[in-house]
């Protein structure tokens, strides 16, 4: 088939600002469909291999050199030929035993979507989170496990706030908000092999309220106790949401589903739970 001309067309929707400015006391954080014609003073920003600050203007500077440095120009030799702009460093390569910093970002705002594709074993990729001036992670877990996929492969999720696409496409849509820093780490505790990562970090610098709660997340390990209740996390003091547990469940014996009574103990409940 010859084709003269190829045409293309698409639409273009857009809210556009009216004449009169107002006081905009919307932040810009949770957008969705219902509240997408609202404005605001909010600065969306993205970190990626492609510009590892984040900053406006410098995304895709990388040049294809053979002789770059480790993480500057990974994809030199498919990038050859198209050059500057074209994901001549779309992933990092981490090291055994090593610790990469996939953002530092200086606040206030909220990350707003986390999406990556790692390579090699799941329960080795480590990632933390830090907020504000931290030196212990708010977040610490393995990265299969952080994304639902504990057992270092891939099975479909898809919920509001975590999904995985077909290989290793894991996306994370929790929002979380920080008041004056965050720093997010790899490290790759593989004695045996490297790991190469592509990541994007979407977040916006923007107002943060008063009563924004920081997200926390921790990993266990453990072989439950048959004769006993095994506690899934204690020791959370002071207000907040639980918002859920994700459970790689392996059942040791014949006969048994793995099926268990989940107790909430809230606020000095002794024997009993609330719920």
């Amino acid at each position: 088939m010859n084709l003269k001309s190829i045409y293309i067309t698409f639409l273009l929707f857009v809210f556009t600002a009216g004449i009169f400015a107002q006081n905009r006391e919307f932040n810009g954080l949770d957008m969705n469909m219902g509240n997408l014609y609202r404005l605001s003073s909010a600065e969306t920003r993205s970190i990626s291999p492609e510009n590892f600050t984040g900053e406006k203007g410098k995304g895709g500077m990388a040049i294809p050199d053979p002789n770059a440095p480790r993480n500057t120009a990974n994809a030199t030799h498919a990038a050859r030929d198209l050059g500057q702009g074209w994901k001549v460093n779309p992933y990092v390569r981490i090291n055994p035993g090593e610790t990469f910093t996939m953002a530092e970002i200086e606040g206030p705002g909220a990350i707003q979507h986390i999406w990556m594709t790692p390579t090699g074993n799941w329960r080795f990729s480590i990632i933390r989170v830090y907020w504000d001036d931290e030196t212990e992670p708010s977040v610490e877990c393995p990265i299969g496990h952080f994304f639902g996929m504990g057992w270092n492969e891939y099975a479909p999720l898809n919920s509001m706030p975590v999904t995985v696409n077909p290989g290793s496409a894991f996306n994370s849509y929790w929002v979380m908000p920080f008041r004056r820093k965050c720093r997010i780490t790899m490290t790759n505790i593989n004695d045996a092999e490297a790991m190469n990562l592509y990541y994007q970090i979407d977040y916006t610098l923007t107002d943060v309220p008063a009563d924004a709660a920081y997200f926390h997340a921790q990993y266990r390990r453990t072989k439950v106790n048959e004769t006993s209740d095994y506690t899934i996390v204690d020791g959370i003091k002071g207000e907040g949401h639980y918002v859920g547990v994700y459970m790689a469940w392996q059942v040791n014996n014949n006969g048994w589903w793995g099926e268990g009574e989940i107790k909430f103990f809230m606020d000095g409940d002794k024997k009993f739970p609330t719920i």
